[in-house]
């Protein structure tokens, strides 16, 4: 398969987490792996370039195939870590994954590139149902200003608010296994356990 060269993967790695005794998500092991190696795993045979973005670089070190950064603008949610990466990637868009998804698909993954080279949309998310997965979308470098105003202001710092200063297109997908398993974040310890018995990407 032929890499994409027009589009930046990147994972929003983030820091400790409170929920997970000060343990980074992207660094928990499932099955003997970590779920960012589980990611990079995924991410490196589609993307050309791989971005990490992180407050605590000390962590990824050994990531070296990536390119690893922190945020310009902190305390601002993921939309902070977006932002910093449209800054230093040289790409056309980002294709922005959360850093505790160790379940990724590259048909899904593939897919969603396809629709966004035939739309050509500023922010591409996918949709199951009502339900929409911001951070597993592609956001076009044209959002770059409109992103860096809507951070210096006095606004709520929620994907979905900042969604309505720009142009989103939404990709359904039916609500299979497939893809609810693809799109499943760890966001307690008892999700870890879940995932253990879900079957891995194929």
């Amino acid at each position: 398969m032929q890499l994409i060269n027009n589009i930046s993967g990147v994972i929003l790695a983030g820091g400790a987490s409170k929920r997970f005794n000060g343990i980074i998500k992207a660094k928990i092991v499932i099955d003997g792996k970590t779920i960012i190696s589980r990611i990079i795993e995924t991410l490196g045979d589609i993307f050309d370039e791989l971005i990490i973005v992180t407050n605590t670089p000390e962590e990824f070190k050994e990531y070296n195939s990536c390119k690893i950064i922190g945020d310009q603008y902190l305390n601002k949610g993921p939309l902070g870590g977006i932002h910093s990466a449209l800054k230093v990637s040289e790409k056309e868009a980002l294709f922005v994954f959360a850093g505790d998804m160790p379940l990724l698909e590259k048909e899904i993954i593939i897919r969603q590139i396809d629709f966004y080279n035939i739309n050509k949309c500023d922010v591409l998310i996918p949709q199951i149902n009502k339900y929409i997965e911001p951070l597993h979308g592609i956001y076009k470098k044209t959002v770059l200003r409109i992103l860096e105003e809507y951070l210096e202001g006095d606004n709520d710092f929620a994907i979905r608010e900042f969604f309505k200063k720009v142009n989103v297109h939404y990709l359904q997908f039916e609500g299979s296994e497939k893809s609810r398993r693809a799109f499943t974040n760890i966001n307690s310890l008892s999700d870890v356990s879940i995932v253990k018995k879900l079957p891995g990407p194929g």
